[in-house]
């Protein structure tokens, strides 16, 4: 899978795992009239939005993001392109954390309003990592895929050849 279609993906993810989180929040809040719960979520949405944002204002790849293009392994074949198996394979607490907040929310919906927040704030600090490690590529005429490995080992990349982007004697892309 491409590391880009990846970080797009994980983006996506998030923010979808926390506006399903935040309906149940609510629902659930509503349900048993619990205001001060409401007013927590609320308030915690909106540090958790201030702060993503605040995170994900660089256009330039993070330092975690930058070491481990760095230490891709360069191969002149494409892996093995499963996309479903690596999101599973490298996504799956995002899964357990969804599956989990909405399941005790009905006990305690500020769990779920906690972990919202966290998905909210996860999926706006990496909303531009995926445009930066798009410039890398076409910087360096390369592709990064994420290579399938252990869901509990650290993500590995490959470096294959690309297309490099030509820029003209006056600036213009070609």
């Amino acid at each position: 899978m491409l590391y880009t279609d990846f970080l797009k993906s994980t983006v996506l993810l998030a923010a979808a795992e926390g506006t399903a989180l935040a309906f149940v929040t609510v629902l659930v809040a509503a349900t048993k009239d619990d205001t001060a719960t409401l007013i927590f979520a609320l308030a915690w949405w909106a540090v958790a939005t201030v702060i993503g944002a605040w995170l994900g204002r660089r256009a330039e790849t993070t330092r975690a993001i930058g070491r481990l293009l760095a230490d891709a392994r360069t191969s002149n074949t494409l892996p093995e392109i499963r996309p479903g198996s690596v999101l599973l394979n490298r996504l799956w607490l995002l899964a357990v954390s969804a599956v989990a907040a909405a399941g005790l929310s009905w006990l305690f919906p500020q769990f779920s309003a906690v972990v919202a927040g966290g998905a909210f704030l996860v999926a706006l600090a990496w909303r531009k990592q995926e445009r930066a490690v798009t410039a890398v590529e076409e910087r360096d005429g390369v592709r990064y895929y994420v290579v399938p490995s252990s869901p509990f080992g650290a993500i590995e990349l490959t470096r294959t050849p690309g297309l490099r982007r030509l820029t003209s004697v006056n600036g213009s892309h070609s």
